[in-house]
């Protein structure tokens, strides 16, 4: 495979990384269902499962259990169905964001909370805060979660590490908390499929964050900040960037950027629809159609902010997608 940082001309880095593309293309069209079907999926599953990040029920429940302040009840809550891990494994897992942030929160957190403990805390309230924000899942939690337990079980772990931990994990009775525990299992999915893509065209955790902000136009503090970034790193990052051709001399993204990136995403909804074909084109609809007014709840319930490091747009059906 060409690196494409070994030339940085745009038209000959657009050339390699559209040649890419179009074997993705082909990948998805042999398997029987777009990859951009991945990406509507998630745009619904996602508002879903992001409570556990900013509902008050879930952030108090965090802290209660005995995580100190917000991002060791981040790290704690997210990292536990690993079990007592060290700092290295979460870094690896969560990828884009500093190590010394890991490092503030993980091991200590287990010190403080057992992860069995901390996962009874955040499946209760993540229930709890979605019965509140999406209240229509107590009606239609028991018929979408035959699909989505479809969709699981035809998903494959391997190199997937919080995807298949959150799959192993016991379900809860109440279909509210199951359904919260499948978005959250398949957006980690998605998510480990991505650092794959990212990792595969030799883009760090920090690179991705700038060049994502640079093709998007989003507030690169919003992303620097909340993933424990500095300036400095900020800084090296658009550089390296740079040297790669795939930002010019202003941190603007070039052709061969926008490709590049085009080219994660692309390969980022290959990887993740998958599974889904398990469902067949009516399933897909029906399940499309059940989260459709979940994710339109949780979004006009102002729980998720916007804009925010996650990437996620207003709507469930907008067009935009972050990395």
């Amino acid at each position: 495979m060409t690196d494409v940082g070994a030339d940085t001309d745009d038209t000959r880095i657009g050339t390699t990384i559209d040649t890419r593309m179009d074997a993705d293309m082909g990948t998805r069209m042999d398997t029987g269902m777009d990859g951009g079907r991945a990406r509507e999926v998630w745009q619904k599953l996602e508002p879903l499962h992001a409570v556990t990040y900013f509902a008050p029920e879930c952030v108090t429940a965090h802290r209660e259990v005995g995580l100190r302040g917000f991002w060791m009840g981040y790290f704690g809550a997210r990292a536990a169905p690993l079990g007592a891990v060290a700092a290295g494994a979460v870094e690896a897992a969560f990828f884009n964001f500093h190590p010394a942030m890991v490092r503030r929160a993980i091991p200590d957190a287990w010190g403080f909370a057992a992860p069995e403990a901390v996962l009874r805390a955040r499946s209760t309230a993540a229930a709890e805060a979605l019965r509140r924000v999406a209240p229509a899942a107590v009606a239609s939690a028991e018929r979408i979660n035959p699909l989505l337990e479809q969709v699981i079980a035809a998903a494959d772990g391997a190199g997937r590490p919080l995807f298949a931990a959150n799959r192993d994990l016991a379900l809860p009775d109440d279909p509210v908390g199951a359904l919260w525990q499948h978005t959250t299992t398949l957006r980690e999915h998605r998510g480990d499929g991505h650092v794959a893509a990212l990792t595969a065209e030799g883009v760090s955790g920090c690179e991705s964050h700038v060049l994502f902000s640079a093709c998007e136009g989003t507030d690169a503090s919003i992303l620097r900040d909340n993933r424990g970034w500095s300036k400095d790193d900020w800084q090296a990052a658009t550089d390296r960037l740079a040297a790669r051709g795939l930002l010019d001399g202003e941190g603007r993204p070039t052709a061969g950027g926008r490709a590049l990136r085009d080219h994660v995403e692309s390969r980022t909804d290959a990887l993740a629809v998958r599974p889904y074909e398990e469902l067949g084109q009516r399933g897909f609809a029906q399940l499309q159609e059940l989260l459709a007014p979940l994710a339109e709840q949780a979004l006009a319930s102002d729980t998720i902010p916007f804009p925010n490091p996650m990437g996620l747009p207003a709507r469930p059906a907008a067009s935009a997608n972050g990395a």
